[in-house]
């Protein structure tokens, strides 16, 4: 059944892969990948490295990016069956993989070069090393530990919540004090040690406007009392069956993580859940985060089998009513958690298929991420076709479309961002000044002829006419060429064609959009070059 499962969701997540457009947050890992560096704004340099990886060996593509995240995605789940038949016996390995597979965000995982693949696949890891060292007390589990903790930091600032994790370990269990006398515990924190070396000399060198913006920049910290909902929202996630059998699994793993080897399932799951949950009274709410407890529940799932089991055991001693029930609740959980996964795999594939975009527009539920940009692209590669010499400077007014654009390219012609209240709200804005590629970049090449695409709906209704009116500010002489209009308006790309000045125009007054027609089809190429 594991391997039925699994050859299932390879094949699916494979497929999606291949067709979704890349997500606004890949294509500027993409860009990262072509300026490889030991660290980076946003975030550490492995997604970066295992993009390259993915073009060189496969071209360029979005599957070819993704390639890497697939496997180790694919590697989780054979990760927990490893672990649990380890500890609990083979029977129970292959239900623990069952359950990691059927679980939306895992089953779901490496579908999109995102740094949670590396960094998820490096926290089970961590875990297996963690058991192994702390019963065999083996120099190659220590090995594997660091390099699992080296992995983690090269992946995400979140690795943290990796090491603190361990700590408790370390102090709150009798195995895990007994690691403080042992060479290969000092070993594994050595290696573990080179992969935050990169971070902190790339903070060093630069103000530390990485960690900043992770630590800093993006949270408010300050009590939020919606933040109170994170069990429902998680519920919702997990599905709200599993969620409860998780929490049960908990509680299980608690009360036994005096003995081995519950006592590293107990803390691997208890110290993400609560300090996720504490964390998130005071932190950002703006950004997506419910991914972030995946490694808790990875944990749970590893024990879960071992729970239903001996609640079957109580049940058939009970009577076949109770008995019945049971089985009955499981069915219904594994089914829901089925059936959850499966409408996450069909909602990616409506994003990739124009006309069921259209229809999720209609029901709110619209992809804003994933569409648009191929569209997008192409409209600029035809404009732009009566310039091969790239005199025209391809200008975005965000990063992601920027990235987007990047991608659509090749990397071909250089693309500038202008300096969107996105590109700061993301931790973009800073590495965009590291390549040169900002307003202020722009503008120190002196005066250019630009073709300026704007994504009109990029921001929120409130923020949103107060930057596109600012446009005439930064781009002069603008005049409309083209505007791609998708899903009944919910996604609005526009093309200008204008000047980018040496100078800001402080002194510009203008409404959005320009009152001017928009060039039709025939002449739009040549508007873009100024011979029309």
């Amino acid at each position: 059944m594991f391997w039925a499962v699994f050859v299932l969701f390879a094949l699916i997540k494979l497929w999606l892969a291949a067709t979704l457009s890349p997500f606004g947050d890949e294509a500027f890992y993409w860009q990262e990948s072509r300026r490889l560096a030991w660290s980076y704004s946003d975030v550490p340099a492995l997604t970066a490295w295992l993009i390259a990886i993915g073009e060189q060996v496969f071209g360029h593509s979005p599957l070819a990016m993704r390639v890497p995240f697939l496997l180790l995605g694919a590697g989780v789940p054979l990760l927990a069956v490893r672990i649990a038949a380890r500890l609990f016996g083979k029977s129970i390995g292959w239900q623990a993989g069952i359950l990691v597979l059927l679980m939306p965000l895992g089953g779901l995982l490496g579908v999109l070069a995102l740094p949670d693949v590396p960094l998820t696949f490096a926290t089970v890891l961590a875990l297996d090393a963690l058991e192994r060292s702390a019963r065999n007390n083996r120099l190659r589990d220590w090995l594997m530990l660091g390099a699992a903790i080296a992995l983690a930091w090269l992946a995400h600032y979140r690795a943290a919540m990796l090491m603190l994790t361990g700590l408790a370990f370390l102090f709150a269990m009798p195995r895990g004090r007994a690691m403080w006398l042992r060479h290969g515990f000092w070993i594994a924190l050595v290696i573990g040690a080179l992969g935050v070396l990169p971070l902190i000399v790339f903070n060093m060198q630069h103000d530390w406007n990485a960690l900043g913006f992770q630590m800093v920049d993006r949270h408010p910290w300050a009590f939020h009392a919606e933040a109170l909902r994170q069990p429902i929202e998680q519920a919702l996630v997990v599905t709200p069956l599993l969620y409860l059998a998780f929490l049960a699994t908990l509680v299980v793993c608690l009360r036994r993580m005096h003995e081995p080897p519950w006592d590293v399932l107990a803390v691997s799951a208890a110290v993400p859940l609560l300090a996720y949950f504490v964390i998130g009274l005071f932190a950002d709410a703006e950004r997506f985060r419910v991914h972030w407890p995946l490694p808790a529940y990875l944990a749970l799932a590893i024990a879960l089998p071992v729970v239903l089991r001996g609640l079957l055991v109580a049940a058939r001693d009970v009577g076949r009513p109770i008995r019945n029930l049971a089985h009955g609740c499981i069915a219904m959980m594994i089914g829901l958690a089925s059936i959850s996964t499966f409408v996450v795999f069909a909602y990616l594939a409506a994003a990739s298929h124009a006309p069921s975009t259209a229809w999720l527009a209609r029901y709110k539920a619209f992809p804003d991420n994933f569409v648009g940009w191929r569209e997008a692209g192409q409209a600029a590669l035809e404009l732009l076709a009566n310039d091969p010499q790239a005199r025209i400077t391809l200008v975005a007014d965000n990063f992601m479309l920027a990235a987007q654009l990047d991608f659509a390219f090749d990397g071909a012609r250089p693309v500038y961002s202008l300096d969107s209240p996105l590109n700061a709200k993301h931790g973009r804005a800073s590495q965009l000044a590291l390549w040169s590629r900002d307003e202020q970049a722009l503008r120190s090449t002196g005066d250019r002829r630009v073709l300026l695409v704007v994504e009109e709906t990029g921001l929120r209704e409130r923020a949103r006419g107060a930057w596109l009116e600012s446009l005439c500010t930064r781009i002069d002489d603008m005049q409309p060429v083209q505007r791609v209009d998708l899903f009944d308006r919910r996604k609005r790309i526009a093309f200008y064609s204008g000047v980018a000045l040496g100078t800001v125009i402080a002194d510009a007054r203008c409404a959005y959009p320009p009152e001017k027609p928009f060039v039709p089809a025939a002449d739009r190429a040549d508007a873009v070059s100024g011979s029309h």
